[in-house]
């Protein structure tokens, strides 16, 4: 493993050549992508030790990434230790991300920022619980800190994961898309400094960087809830290949692992719970979050809740309501108690899928766990 400290520069002049120094004090080899800056930020970097890549016009942040990693290759590097201009980052830390990678090479590793001193924004406490809540719905990965700009990239995440956005949403994008493909993503606790209001610079566009990341999250959450396999991550002699496995090849595989029975059960206990509860429109929108949230198998749980379609389930809740307000059950089907009385069946039907569908749902669990534990034995 070869590590290469990586810094994307715009426009941070007054910081950057002491971020340079103090990376080059702790010894890592240094690479600064000027991403079009219109300072004297290139300049002040002149008598250092540090390889410096000019690029024409701003492009963003996503793109100087890339352009490291394209050169981080070409020289021999295998991982990306990225920390900001601006003075923000101790270059330290990024000993602390190194030791991560080492134990998880092929992880991205974020720098968790301790949020501490009297300078913190309210508005970065707000978007890193923000952006974890996503991740979290998008990827069922809990990451306390997207918005870290302190971080290890594997060079091979950057070259196989493609992505869309080039500016502020890449680091967002890029750890989304990771998690899907197979990669780890690992967090370490860091420090971080944030200098008073007048004295810190920003390149952050309230309305278009959110607005690219409201348009780029709409379609990550969009993406998690089709119940597709998504392109897998395979290491293959010296360079990186991507290999799509279909949905029965990842059952398969899924199977064979014993940690995944309870996670196939779970799918399909969700599932039939969503098809049975008395919800309709509703119970859609519940599975599909429920299933990324807790990082299910979306298939097994679109299949259990298909299972529910059609009259037995209703019937059987619309029976259960019965019985809880009358104490017997409901045996005569007549115009009377199926037409006049329409709003109490639908009442009943409601009532009795509180009880009927946390039933069907326990009894899905040890069901498929069973068949789950059976085929895992037959496997091995």
């Amino acid at each position: 493993m070869k590590f290469l400290a990586v810094i994307p520069l715009y426009n941070h002049g007054k910081t950057v050549r002491q971020v340079v120094q103090n990376c080059l004090r702790c010894g890592w080899p240094v690479l600064v992508v000027d991403d079009g800056s219109r300072d004297e930020g290139p300049l002040s970097l002149r008598g250092l030790e540090a390889h410096v890549i000019t690029l024409p016009v701003n492009r963003g942040k996503g793109a100087a990434l890339l352009t490291a990693a394209a050169w981080a290759r070409q020289n021999g590097f295998t991982h990306l230790l990225t920390l900001d201009a601006d003075g923000q980052h101790n270059p330290q830390d990024l000993r602390l991300l190194a030791a991560a990678a080492r134990q998880a090479p092929q992880s991205i590793i974020i720098g968790a920022r301790r949020f501490e001193g009297p300078h913190v924004p309210a508005s970065s406490k707000f978007g890193r619980k923000f952006a974890g809540f996503w991740v979290h719905l998008q990827t069922g990965k809990a990451v306390s800190d997207m918005q870290s700009g302190l971080r290890c990239y594997p060079v091979d995440v950057l070259e196989v994961v493609k992505c869309w956005c080039r500016r502020y949403a890449f680091e967002v994008e890029i750890v989304v898309r990771a998690l899907w493909a197979g990669f780890g993503v690992k967090e370490v606790e860091v420090s971080v400094y944030y200098p008073p209001a007048g004295q810190r610079v920003s390149h952050f566009h309230k309305l278009a960087d959110n607005l690219r990341l409201t348009l780029i999250n709409t379609y990550l959450t969009m993406r998690s809830m089709l119940p597709i396999p998504h392109r897998q991550y395979v290491s293959g002699g010296t360079t990186p290949t991507v290999k799509k496995r279909g949905y029965w090849e990842v059952m398969l595989e899924n199977l064979r692992q014993k940690d995944s029975i309870t996670r196939n059960a779970l799918s399909g206990a969700w599932g039939i719970f969503c098809g049975s509860i008395a919800l309709p429109g509703i119970r859609q929108v519940m599975l599909f979050w429920g299933a990324g949230w807790w990082n299910l198998n979306k298939i097994l749980s679109i299949s259990f809740e298909k299972l529910c379609i059609g009259p037995f389930v209703p019937a059987l809740c619309i029976e259960a309501g019965f019985f809880m307000r009358n104490g017997r059950f409901l045996t005569e089907f007549t115009l009377q108690t199926l037409g006049r009385q329409f709003l109490q069946r639908v009442w009943e039907w409601v009532l009795g899928s509180l009880v009927v569908a946390p039933l069907l749902a326990a009894a899905a669990f040890v069901v498929v766990w069973i068949i789950g534990f059976v085929l895992h034995r037959s496997l091995k």
